[in-house]
């Protein structure tokens, strides 16, 4: 019961003494701070361009598709990787720019364990977009605004989760991190069902429980029902058993990155302008080596 305990406490070791959030085992911080900064502009460039030409009534859209679009966890999710990478370009650069202790060190460890949480979502829940997307709702793009817009949120989204996985130092997220990536999914499941008791429609289809009604427009044959229950369910429980093989790849990746760069490559890291980790296992250090006084070894 104690140890069940103690994974839900933040912590009282020293947070991060190697800078694993603000450093990359290949690319120099100044260079990591560029990528994720870029990373977060462009992200954010595409959600208020796509919220301008909405607003606009292009394509036949309207300020009423601007104000749907809070309901969708694509684009919620997108709004979370545009922060991500903002946030975490900033505590980059406040390491870059004279390698002293990060903003992210010296916030309360509430916040940084928050950060790590936010890390781990950044590297799952992208890929559990792309996925439901591509092999669930995807038809086909009317236009180039659609083509670019949908490549965007649902594929370039899993792309700039793949690069935190692959060029960061973080350390594999703790298995702690699995309930509450569950716990967020089932908040957003409320979150669907109140918009359809609010606003009267259905965020996805497939969480509409009505009987199917097959009906035919245009020659075409359009579903106007729902799914049904079962299939919601359905539904549900894959989204659920998803997410646990996402975060379970996602961190095996994260383990196999840190064994085959330092274990085997022997790339501790990039550090400000050229220093490296202790000696020893840096993580348990309490006083990182550049920070002695004068005369200490």
């Amino acid at each position: 019961m104690a140890a069940r305990m103690r994974a839900l406490k933040f912590g009282t070791d020293l947070w991060d003494p190697s800078h694993r959030f603000e450093t990359s085992w290949i690319l120099k911080p100044w260079v990591l701070f560029g990528c994720r900064a870029t990373i977060s502009l462009y992200a954010f460039t595409t959600t208020f361009f796509i919220i301008g030409w909405e607003a606009t009534n292009h394509d036949g859209m309207s300020i009423h598709d601007v104000h749907r679009s809070f309901s969708f966890f694509t684009i919620l999710c997108y709004w979370g990787t545009s922060f991500y990478f903002l946030v975490s370009a900033l505590h980059t650069f406040t390491y870059a720019i004279h390698g002293g202790t990060p903003l992210l060190n010296r916030f309360p460890r509430p916040l940084q364990a928050l950060h790590y949480l936010f890390y781990t979502t950044i590297t799952t829940f992208p890929f559990l977009v792309t996925i439901v997307f591509w092999a669930i709702l995807y038809s086909s793009f009317s236009t180039r605004f659609a083509l670019w817009s949908n490549v965007s949120q649902h594929a370039l989204n899993s792309v700039f989760g793949l690069f935190e996985l692959l060029f960061s130092r973080i350390n594999p997220s703790p298995w702690i991190h699995l309930l509450w990536l569950v716990i967020l999914l089932a908040c957003y499941l409320g979150v669907a069902y109140i918009t359809y008791a609010t606003k009267h429609y259905y965020v996805y289809s497939f969480l509409n429980p009505n009987p199917t009604k097959d009906v035919i427009v245009n020659g075409v044959k359009t579903n106007e029902g729902g799914v049904g229950k079962g299939a919601v369910a359905g539904y549900i429980i894959g989204i659920a058993v998803a997410i646990v093989i996402i975060f379970c790849l996602s961190k095996g990746l994260q383990w196999l990155r840190k064994w085959v760069t330092e274990r085997k490559l022997g790339m501790e890291g990039k550090f400000y302008a050229g220093r490296r980790m202790g000696n020893g296992e840096v993580e348990l250090e309490t006083v990182r080596v550049w920070e002695k006084g004068p005369g200490e070894v």
